[in-house]
């Protein structure tokens, strides 16, 4: 391979690995934060466990994030200097209000939100965990509107010609409310809430096919079919409203997703297989000018097809057709595995339901899936553009970075990754087998020991108290 193809591979491998962990803790945030104001609101003690063990589990997923994060920011400097001057001033604005207002605020209420459940009152601490959501959130914001900006670029121009070329902010607004910024970053982060409310069904259906924590993991499966359900009807309208975009500012993106070559009303494809070469796709299964009656509302107007755009400036049309739809097809399946669980759940048939729960354990895969397939798809339907009509890929890489330096750097990067990826296993793995501490379930954290009254069993009041409420949680669930 030559220094361009690994250079992509590199960047590709380094930002999939690291985007398995930003939806994560951007769902679990909101997660948290709906928990611990439903304990607030109703000092039920398994809203307080629940908050106390998923914040255990958000932690985790921060940390994996920030390190596996720092990497992408200096290969921007290693393979990709030339990109990096051409568009520094764009992204050197919206990373540093990443990390002015989304990182330090995310990671300077962290420790409140980890350590601070018997140090500040309760109030105070929703008040760190609402924070560091909305940390985790605005973080997300500035990346879309990074990336957003290479797929629509806006508010800015051209300073200087040929190798010293640069896009310098004109209008920074316009800049961040770039074309494609809103819709995208709403698809993002409906993507992100479903990557928390799985996992959390996931773990919560494990405990309850063993048997364990049973309350804890019926109440924390309403929840996270709640949220995942809201999200994944939310990802549907987002996804409609991207696709919108992409017909009007990247039509060869949108004719690759479809496999579209000729410029008519166009088929849309449920699933099949992309020939390039054949230009046509086969053993496929079509809802015939489907396509244009959603980018146009009627069924007559012609779709932009390939064949209008040169043979250099199409996209791989194979890949990003089967990402694409890979993509619809997993986010299909968990609206209708979300909306079965609601149904079983409103009809108090949910939790006998052993084979329903054992797919709900895989679950937690589905949103990860998903959002790699999208966000690949996004991405390589751009090529050949690293920033769209304005510098193609082989332009933004390094004139001096040599082919052997990356494949060696990539190599370790891959065990590095791996060995992270498996401590982050390991270390969930053991968060989730611990399960929530008894503890856990008292506003203070502990089992307080109010008096030296006691009763028959030798039970202190607070532990009998506690143990009328959890079987009075019982009863009403």
């Amino acid at each position: 391979m030559d220094v361009l193809m690994l250079s992509r591979l590199q960047f590709a491998f380094t930002i999939a690995f690291h985007y398995i962990y930003p939806p994560l803790s951007i769902g679990l945030g909101v997660i948290l934060v709906a928990v611990e104001a439903a304990w607030l609101r109703t000092r039920n003690p398994l809203f307080l466990q629940m908050a106390r063990f998923w914040t255990r589990i958000f932690a985790l997923t921060f940390a994996i994030g920030v390190a596996t994060g720092i990497v992408m920011e200096f290969e921007f400097g290693t393979n990709w200097a030339a990109y990096s001057r051409f568009v520094g001033d764009v992204f050197g604005s919206a990373l540093a209000a990443e990390g002015i207002f989304a990182f330090f605020l995310e990671s300077g209420f962290l420790a409140v939100l980890l350590f601070g459940w018997d140090k500040v009152g309760p109030k105070s601490h929703f008040f760190a965990t609402c924070m560091v959501c909305l940390g985790a959130h605005f973080s997300a914001v500035w990346i879309v509107v990074a990336n957003s900006w290479q797929q629509t670029p806006a508010g800015y121009h051209i300073v200087g010609e040929g190798l010293t070329a640069r896009a310098e902010v004109t209008d920074f607004w316009a800049m961040v409310f770039n074309p494609s910024t809103v819709e995208r970053l709403s698809h993002t982060l409906c993507g992100a809430w479903q990557a928390g409310a799985w996992l959390m069904v996931s773990v919560s259906a494990w405990y309850l096919l063993r048997r364990r924590h049973v309350q804890f993991a019926q109440r924390s499966m309403r929840v996270g079919l709640s949220v995942a359900m809201i999200a994944a009807i939310l990802q549907l309208a987002t996804g409609h409203l991207s696709a919108h975009g992409v017909s009007r500012h990247q039509p060869a993106k949108l004719a690759a997703f479809e496999g579209h070559y000729a410029t008519e009303p166009a088929t849309l494809w449920l699933f099949g297989w992309l020939d390039e070469k054949g230009e046509r796709v086969r053993f496929g299964v079509g809802l015939p000018r489907m396509l244009t009656f959603l980018v146009y509302n009627n069924f007559s107007t012609p779709v932009t097809g390939l064949r209008e755009f040169p043979p250099a400036d199409r996209p791989p049309a194979a890949f990003v057709f089967q990402t694409y739809h890979a993509m619809v097809g997993i986010g299909m399946v968990l609206v209708g595995l979300a909306g079965f669980s609601t149904w079983l759940i409103w009809k108090k048939r949910f939790f006998r339901q052993r084979w329903l729960l054992q797919v709900l354990v895989f679950s937690v895969l589905g949103p990860q899936l998903a959002n790699q397939f999208g966000w690949w798809s996004a991405e390589v339907g751009r090529q050949p553009w690293i920033v769209y009509g304005l510098l193609r890929t082989p332009a933004g890489l390094s004139r001096v970075v040599r082919a052997e330096t990356v494949a060696i750097s990539l190599i370790m990067f891959t065990l590095i990754y791996a060995l992270l990826f498996a401590v982050f296993i390991f270390l969930l793995n053991e968060k989730i087998q611990h399960g929530p501490d008894d503890a856990d379930l008292l506003p203070s954290g502990k089992l307080r020991l109010p008096g030296k009254q006691a009763h028959p069993r030798g039970l202190t009041r607070s532990v009998v108290d506690f143990e009328h409420t959890v079987a009075d949680n019982s009863r009403a669930d």
